[in-house]
């Protein structure tokens, strides 16, 4: 183990204990570094209080619904089925107390000191927590994101994963990840659910026939969609246009903010955006050079994996002697919608505008998962090819299995997977996945 000696307190002092900050202060105190790390609210960030982990959760149980409907197609009868938020809602809570209890466990464990408390800066190299002052070599801002929020009346997605019940009437805001999976949750647990977006199609920047089969999968749910620019909410009513409806809850998806106000950044030097995130390079390195930041609060990428590769490539960087730059590049990603929907690489509009000249192999057919149910539900499979290499450019998935197919079909494309590569690899019958190999 390396064991570095500066004049500081610590080597390396991190400021946010969500999974980009979690990840830098294990590896680095793993690689021999002294470590600090303060975390304000509960140990585990976004991703593990109020983000992925919770979401995911709610999706598992919504998706039961649909279970249920299946059911009697394949030979069930399934009477009396009711559905208890309460006890959802708690049983959701005891798990994500148990891994944020894991993650302080694992920082400690790894040998870095674990502070609860608010950290500010003071100076380049000095951050105050807990009514100490600590001088750090390097410090590592990884304080993440903030829902925003149009008014007082709207709720977020921090709030939704604590409501008492489930409310009989909810208007959703936004077209995006969150949006979309919350839409579908809270119609999957017996709400009546009214998603407003501006566009005709949710998913802005995703492939278009992704787009398509997702606000087609919204509507099959049962949900309104409603493409609406401008709206009003007073009280309990929601004024879309011309059209007025009754809410008994409004939440806002619309996005999250760097959160990267009141801890001295200024003060220490860190350039900002206009978004108010923090600018750094591929090594994330802010323009003060022993000043770091990964994760939401840095405006590059908002996904969990993408700050946790960030904050690894930063304590192997600083300290085990691995220089690691991060290039976003071949990103898979997931919507856990319902059907869910997943992608990696370039879109089809994505490669002609990059000057590809590109092949689309696409394909929609009734999976074999509702032969018998009789579910009126396509699989989408689109594979984007670079015709004159014959290199993968990029893959759509829309069905059951999607984020599942994405994250297998990853590596190869990240290792620089062909059409024809794909061609020569057996079928695995009968799935969905095969259509990978069998697309002409």
């Amino acid at each position: 183990m390396l064991t570095f000696m500066t004049r500081f307190d610590v080597d390396l002092f991190v400021i946010g204990g969500g999974s980009g900050g979690v990840r830098a202060g294990r590896v680095a105190a793993e690689h021999g570094a002294k470590v600090a790390i303060a975390e304000e609210d509960r140990w585990g960030g976004t991703c593990v209080i109020r983000g992925c982990v919770p979401k995911k959760l709610l999706v598992y149980a919504s998706e039961v619904r649909r279970s249920l409907e299946d059911a009697r197609g394949n030979g069930w009868t399934i009477e009396g089925a009711t559905h208890d938020w309460a006890a959802l809602i708690a049983a959701k809570d005891r798990e994500i107390t148990r891994l944020s209890s894991a993650y302080a466990t694992r920082l400690k464990k790894a040998g870095a000191e674990v502070i609860d408390g608010r950290a500010v800066l003071i100076d380049p190299h000095t951050i105050e927590v807990s009514g100490r002052r600590i001088t750090a070599h390097n410090i590592l801002v990884a304080t993440g994101g903030r829902a925003r929020r149009p008014s007082a009346a709207w709720i977020t997605s921090d709030e939704a994963f604590h409501l008492p019940e489930l409310p009989e009437r909810i208007a959703l805001l936004g077209g995006g990840y969150i949006a979309v999976e919350f839409a579908h949750i809270f119609a999957g647990l017996g709400a009546k659910v009214t998603l407003v977006h501006r566009d005709k199609l949710v998913l802005r920047g995703f492939d278009p026939d992704v787009r398509e089969a997702v606000t087609k999968g919204l509507t099959a749910a049962g949900i309104d969609v409603v493409h609406c620019a401008e709206l009003a909410l007073k009280g309990t009513t929601l004024t879309l246009g011309n059209r007025s409806i009754e809410v008994d809850l409004a939440m806002a998806a619309i996005g999250r903010d760097p959160k990267s106000g009141s801890m001295g950044l200024a003060e220490a030097g860190v350039a900002l955006d206009e978004r108010h995130a923090i600018t750094v390079d591929e090594w994330s390195r802010t323009n003060v050079p022993h000043i770091y930041a990964v994760g939401d609060v840095t405006g590059r990428v908002a996904l969990t994996p993408v700050a946790i590769r960030e904050g690894h490539a930063v304590a192997d960087t600083l300290f085990g002697n691995r220089p690691t730059p991060i290039h976003h590049h071949l990103i898979p990603t997931a919507v856990f919608s319902q059907p869910a929907a997943s992608s990696i690489g370039l879109t089809e509009p994505g490669a002609i505008a990059a000057g590809h000249d590109a092949r689309v192999y696409c394909a929609r057919f009734k999976p074999m998962r509702y032969a018998l149910s009789g579910r009126d539900e396509q699989v989408v499979i689109k594979l984007i090819v670079d015709k004159p290499t014959d290199k993968v450019l990029g893959l759509h998935v829309v069905g059951a299995d999607a984020p599942e197919i994405v994250q297998a079909a990853a590596i190869a494309i990240t290792m620089g997977a062909t059409k024809a590569d794909l061609d020569r690899t057996f079928a695995l019958h009968p799935t969905t996945a095969e259509e990978l190999v069998l697309l002409r």
